[in-house]
């Protein structure tokens, strides 16, 4: 079974806000919905699964996660089986000015037999938890009910589950 660590940075501004990366290639290029993530990645055998989560978020954002409380928000099975294990925290004063993510080969134009480097992520940026649901792959959009169930919205907003 494959599983993968990930970090899920949230903030509360005038509402919940939570931190996602849009994946990058061709194949992600001009898709919006479902086409964005958590920095996560593959864990390697015997390490750490927070460990993997802070290296996946360096490789894939191109700057450290924030030095702040993480906390294990839990483990999401994907429908293909893969399994998730997201670690939240508070980072209000986050912010990156240009992702600079690692990169990914791939035979492009297909059948072409030219290979080129794409990265992972091409944008990351800061969402409200009620648009960020339909942005997220469905495998993720659970782990918003679990934030959302774990974190106070600001006073006379709230998040809704849809």
């Amino acid at each position: 079974m494959a599983e993968s660590a990930g970090i899920l940075l949230y903030r509360m501004s005038s509402s919940l806000e939570v931190f996602l990366a849009h994946m990058g290639g061709p194949f992600w290029a001009r898709r919006t919905e479902g086409a964005w993530t958590i920095p996560k990645g593959e864990c390697m055998p015997g390490e750490d699964a927070l460990a993997t989560a802070h290296r996946e978020f360096a490789e894939e954002i191109g700057s450290a996660a924030p030095d702040v409380a993480y906390f294990k928000l839990g483990s999401f099975r994907y429908a293909s089986g893969k399994v998730v294990h997201v670690f939240a925290g508070e980072a209000a004063l986050f912010e990156v000015d240009a992702v600079s993510s690692n990169t990914f080969e791939l035979e492009w134009p297909p059948r072409s037999g030219r290979r080129r480097a794409f990265p992972e992520i091409d944008d990351a940026r800061w969402v409200p938890v009620a648009e960020a649901r339909p942005l997220l792959v469905a495998g993720q959009r659970p782990m918003l009910d679990a934030l959302a169930a774990t974190v106070r919205e600001p006073p006379g907003e709230a998040t809704r589950a849809e």
